[in-house]
């Protein structure tokens, strides 16, 4: 039986072999996941189609592929139960005999380390759960094997003379989502004319209606009560009455889109990725913290659909959560325009002549200038700075 390359998202031509999980010669079972292939957009898993053994890996991790091209072969007939212990004698003699790795239980970022760093899942003791080997186990065993290198290296040479700092380096191919990401931001950069506009909103009252009616919140709708949900409707309203910043360019015609689609930023373990929430003027509070809450965990595990990551007619991106205080954030073609939402800090504000200290957040709104005027850009931005300042504005319309 052969394993295939499944068919690619639209106007995606080739893909990359990113992770194999069973050797050759391992056994495997029905709907067993064999290999992850990244492609520019989506990592895509490619199963067992039934009981067997993996006879032959025809292209390795790092080989670029196109679609239906055969990149295996499974010999069909091993049974559940032989499979297992097979697939622990076999792990058991590549431990001891070749020093290859001894389990296949690591996630794709944990391999990805492990063989940036030239080890095997063997060398490393895991902390997490059922023994498995987690990034930080990784991370603390390459710093005690470096510091112990570093003091034999000392007791050898000490007859040398010493030298100062840490010269090496290393090279890592670029990643095709990397590479995607780097081209659609020069794209950005050289296709547009890009210009940022700020303003920073007061967020006591926003902190306040949160400490109030967490606990409630939360126990009527099973998820926490964050500020993305406040920022997305406050991005839906201003959207609202301002088109033209919801609109986009299609060569020489502007295109306006009469629904809501915000592109939410997620940071991975493979780079930036801005999938959809879709609708979102239809959505509650509550909808919206959930349909973010779990596009940020399938992005972490690599689970995002292609139809998850395409379209959005207006980007939200809060660098905050990693401290960033201020930044001009990059247009996400073919949107017009992109909010940046910051770190959340105490400043003295002068308020009817008195100074107070108020927990202040900068807003940063890029925007493509051959679509959105100044008037346009800056009456959005200060739409969505009263709506946060008083959200009971979001409840009455106004």
């Amino acid at each position: 039986m052969e394993v295939k390359v499944p068919e690619l998202p639209e106007s995606v031509s080739e893909a990359t072999i990113a992770t194999w999980h069973v050797k050759a010669g391992e056994s495997v079972t029905r709907d067993q996941n064999l290999v992850d292939i990244e492609t520019d957009k989506v990592v895509l898993e490619v199963v067992a189609e039934a009981d067997g053994k993996l006879a032959e890996i025809l292209h390795d991790e790092g080989a670029n592929v196109s679609a239906q091209e055969v990149i295996g072969k499974i010999a069909e007939g091993a049974s559940g139960s032989s499979s297992s212990s097979e697939e622990k004698s076999s792990s058991e003699e590549s431990s001891s005999d070749s020093g290859k790795d001894a389990s296949d239980a690591v996630s794709p970022s944990v391999r990805r380390l492990l063989g940036e760093h030239g080890l095997n899942a063997s060398d490393v003791k895991g902390t997490g759960k059922d023994g498995r080997i987690t990034k930080e186990d990784v991370e603390k065993h390459v710093k005690s094997k470096g510091s112990s290198e570093k003091k034999s290296e000392s007791s050898s040479q000490s007859g040398a003379p010493a030298v100062s700092g840490d010269r090496t380096q290393k090279r890592v191919p670029m990643t095709r989502l990397r590479k995607t990401i780097a081209k659609r931001l020069l794209d950005a950069k050289n296709s547009t004319a890009m210009l940022t506009t700020f303003n920073e909103v007061n967020m006591a009252p926003i902190m306040t209606l949160r400490k109030t009616y967490q606990k409630e919140f939360e126990e009527r709708h099973g998820i926490r009560l964050g500020f993305m949900s406040f920022y997305v409707k406050a991005v839906v309203e201003a959207l609202k009455r301002f088109p033209e910043v919801n609109a986009s360019i299609d060569g020489d015609d502007i295109v306006y889109h009469n629904y809501f689609d915000v592109s939410i930023a997620v940071s991975t373990p493979r780079g930036l990725v801005t999938p959809v929430l879709r609708d979102c003027d239809k959505l509650s509070l509550a909808e919206i913290e959930a349909g973010i809450k779990e596009l940020a965990i399938k992005g972490r595990d690599g689970k995002l659909t292609l139809d998850e990551m395409q379209g959005g007619n207006f980007t939200i991106t809060n660098g905050g959560v990693f401290g960033s205080l201020l930044s001009t954030p990059i247009l996400n073609p073919p949107q017009s325009a992109i909010l940046g939402m910051h770190k959340i800090q105490d400043r003295p504000m002068a308020v009817d002549g008195k100074v107070e200290i108020l927990p202040m957040m900068y807003l940063a709104l890029s925007y493509d200038h051959r679509i959105i005027d100044g008037k346009e850009s800056v009456g959005f931005l200060v739409t969505v700075k009263n709506l946060l300042e008083d959200p009971q504005r979001l409840l009455l319309d106004i």
